[in-house]
Formats: C-alpha cells, sequence, structure tokens
C-alpha cells in the first residue's frame, strides 16, 4: 500500500475534479458575452502584448506565427561570441534567431488544442538547461526540442468555463512571458529568466468569475520534460483582474527537482502586481504602467535546509507609452541572492549542461550567489504585429559569472566531457556585464 504522504500533493486537484464530474455536459459557447478575464483591454499588461485583430483565424482554428531576430554586443567582448547567464540572450556580435514560432489554437465543439514551435535558439537553449532527461532513456530533450506549446483539452461550461488540458504549456512564473515580443523588455530579470518557462503535465483553468481564475498543475517537475525523481510536482496559479487597470498574479508551487536526490524538496512562490495608471489615447503619453514581482523559495531535506539553501528575489518595471502606442520606454531591474546556487543558470563552459554541471561553476550547498541587473528598453510599434526594440542591460554578480573577453570556450572547441576540466585552460568568468541588444519581433 502506498503511504498516505505519496499522494496527499495531488489533493489541490480534487476540487476541480469534483467540479468537472458534476458539471452539465457541455455545448457551444454563446458569443453574446465577454470571455472571462477579457471585459478590458489588458494589451498594456506583460505577457500580453500583441493585437487583437487576428488576421490568421480559419473556422475553428487561429493561426500564429512568431518570428523573434536579435542582435547582441557584449561590452566583455568574449572571444568565442558565448554569452553566459540569461535563458533569452546567448550569443555575442551576430544577428541570431531565437524563435521561429509557427502554430495557433484550436477550437471545436468544446475540443481544444494548442501547438507553438521553437526552431532557433530556443530549440537548443531551453533543453539544454532541463537535466530531466538524463534520468533514464528515449531522449526526452530531443523529443521536445522544436516544441514549447503543446497541449490538448476540454472546456466545460459550469462557472464561468473550466478548461482541462494536458501536455506542455507555459508557466509564467517570473510574470514575462518566454516569448520575448510579449513582453516590456527583452531580457527579463533574474526572478524571470532564472524560474519556469514551461510545464509538461496537467491543469485545469478553472474560471470562477469574469475576474477570477484559479489554475492548479500537476506536472513532472521545475520547466523539466521529466521526473527528476519519483514524484510529481504540484502548483497552481491564482490571477485576479477585478478592473482593466489592475491585476494580480500569485503561483505557488512544490516539488522534488534535485536529480537523484528524493530527499530533498523544493517550494517556492511567485506573487506579482500590475498596474496601469495613467490611460489617454489621443494624449502624447498615451498609457503607463508599472509592475512589482516578489519571489521566494526554498529547499529543505536530503542534507540541505531552509537558512541555508533558499531564493529571495523582486523585480519592478515602469512602461510608458506615446503617440497611441507607436512608441513605448521601459525601465526596470531587479535582484536577487540564491545560496546553493539552485536556480542560478550554469554558465556553459565547455559545452556545460544542467546535467553535466561543472567544476568551474559549481552549484553546492552553502555556494553563494548575489546578482542584479537593469534594463532600458525603447521600441518602436508601427503596427501592432510588430515591434523594434533597443535595449541596454548592466548586470552583475558577487562572484565571476558573466563570459569575459577570454570566454567560455577552451581553445579548438570542447574537450572531453560536458563541462570537464580542461589541463592549462579555465573560462574567463567576469563579475559584471553589459549589453545593446538590438531586435525586431514579428507576432501575427
Amino acid at each position: 500500500m502506498r503511504p498516505v504522504t505519496s499522494w496527499l500533493p495531488h489533493l489541490p486537484f480534487l476540487p476541480a475534479l469534483a467540479v468537472l464530474l458534476l458539471a452539465p455536459r457541455a455545448h457551444a459557447q454563446s458569443d453574446a458575452r465577454p470571455a472571462p478575464l477579457a471585459f478590458a483591454d489588458f494589451s498594456w499588461l506583460p505577457g500580453n502584448a500583441g493585437a487583437n485583430e487576428k488576421p490568421l483565424s480559419f473556422g475553428p482554428f487561429t493561426g500564429e506565427f512568431r518570428l523573434d531576430t536579435a542582435y547582441h554586443y557584449s561590452f566583455n567582448r568574449p572571444r568565442d561570441d558565448t554569452l553566459s547567464g540569461s535563458s533569452e540572450v546567448f550569443r555575442h556580435g551576430e544577428v541570431q534567431v531565437t524563435q521561429l514560432g509557427i502554430g495557433g489554437d484550436f477550437l471545436y465543439k468544446n475540443v481544444m488544442g494548442r501547438l507553438m514551435t521553437q526552431f532557433g535558439m530556443y530549440s537548443q537553449t531551453t533543453p539544454r538547461n532541463d537535466a530531466s532527461p538524463i534520468r533514464g532513456q528515449w531522449g526526452l530533450d530531443n523529443a521536445y526540442r522544436y516544441v514549447s506549446e503543446a497541449y490538448g483539452g476540454y472546456h466545460f461550461d459550469a462557472l464561468r468555463g473550466i478548461n482541462l488540458q494536458a501536455g506542455i504549456f507555459m508557466s509564467y512564473i517570473g510574470l514575462w512571458s518566454y516569448y520575448n515580443a510579449d513582453n516590456w523588455t527583452y531580457q527579463p530579470s533574474y526572478v524571470s529568466s532564472n524560474t519556469p518557462w514551461f510545464f509538461n503535465g496537467v491543469r485545469a483553468q478553472i474560471f470562477v468569475s469574469d475576474t477570477l481564475k484559479i489554475e492548479p498543475w500537476l506536472v513532472n517537475g521545475w520547466q523539466s520534460y521529466g521526473r527528476f525523481n519519483d514524484g510529481q510536482g504540484v502548483g497552481g496559479q491564482v490571477l485576479w483582474r477585478p478592473t482593466g487597470w489592475l491585476s494580480v498574479v500569485g503561483n505557488q508551487y512544490y516539488g522534488s527537482d534535485t536529480l537523484g536526490n528524493p530527499g530533498r524538496t523544493r517550494v517556492h512562490t511567485d506573487d506579482s502586481v500590475m498596474v496601469k495608471y495613467h490611460d489617454a489615447p489621443g494624449g502624447f503619453v498615451s498609457k503607463a504602467a508599472a509592475s512589482l514581482t516578489l519571489d521566494a523559495g526554498c529547499e529543505f531535506g536530503g542534507g540541505v535546509d531552509c537558512g541555508s539553501q533558499y531564493f529571495l528575489g523582486f523585480m519592478a518595471y515602469h512602461r510608458a507609452w506615446f503617440l497611441q502606442d507607436r512608441l513605448a520606454l521601459t525601465v526596470g531591474g531587479g535582484a536577487i541572492t540564491n545560496p546553493g546556487r539552485y536556480l542560478v543558470l550554469l554558465p556553459p563552459i565547455n559545452g556545460t549542461t544542467a546535467a553535466s554541471g561543472t567544476p568551474y561553476f559549481t552549484a553546492n550547498p552553502g555556494d553563494r550567489y548575489r546578482a542584479w541587473d537593469f534594463q532600458v528598453a525603447a521600441d518602436v510599434i508601427p503596427q501592432p504585429f510588430i515591434t523594434f526594440r533597443v535595449e541596454l542591460n548592466h548586470r552583475a554578480a558577487n562572484v565571476p559569472y558573466f563570459s569575459g573577453r577570454g570566454g567560455v570556450t577552451p581553445p579548438g572547441g570542447n574537450q572531453g566531457a560536458p563541462g570537464s576540466l580542461v589541463d592549462g585552460w579555465s573560462p574567463d568568468l567576469v563579475k559584471t556585464e553589459t549589453r545593446l541588444t538590438g531586435a525586431l519581433m514579428v507576432k501575427i
């Protein structure tokens, strides 16, 4: 018989299951009433940018096309053109396609599905940050490499609607979207860049009212294609939008996400508030808004405790739109402290991955890590379908972390096993990085 504690993490799904079982038989939803959380124009929110017009709609299918191309220049000028410490920015001095996304949403007789590809840099960098595929066989990183979203589901006409979905879906922990075109900046601060972009699992989107959504999750792990140990992760989101100028969202997570250490447990809370305090479509300043995100978490068991293995961080941004939203300016940044470095992105030293680790930059209990950053981003938006962005970033850490002039690649290329020591060589890591970004982002 399984111990009681093995099924306790699944309890958050029981209320959702009860509602689904008691729901009336689904039928076509009326168009007379706006969808929940869509009673106002929320395109000002980070993660919701883009046009309300959907030109790629054909019957039950609403198509979506994304192209994110960027040029990044680091004033550290690494010799190998490799940048470290970001889940959005990867190469110096080159034009690179961060993501080519083709897909869309299907909805027919309450049956739904969504697909979005991730060709380009994301197809290499996102799987690299997941250690779970080395546990077992069948190459999960390659199986999902070119897919950012892939899920199906069913809509139940209970309350203001319930969607039961399974597959790979966006998590939005850290407020910013995985897709840079949706965000106020290209490079988000650490509490967004270092926390999950996606989950692989099951979720129930319960729209309690026009202003409130409760969304429990049962997932394989913390941004992972598979499980790190024997149990699933659980969590959820509560999203409240009482008016068109205020949005409050909270994300909570519980799981075992240290590969090979089933006794270690992770808890995390991520909470944001966004306020639009100015809205004058005909004025020089057409909109103005601000956001604040606070994160806290820790790990305990398996040789660590919350007093020494924890994560604390924040990020805050202000954005103003001008001339009927054709121009925009964003300023902001944030900071984190993460003893144990369990949420620090490993520099790609000699081919290091999340699974391999590296002695050049350890992530052991007690290893200190503190970092801060700020961004200034200027956008030109001639149409809601395209954004031209120029951005300045400055990032700093208490330990050498960012790619310096010497780079992070041994002479002649990677040598030996990923992340391993190379005789007579060491990476050039520095404590600060300043870089410029120019990006062209299309979302149709």
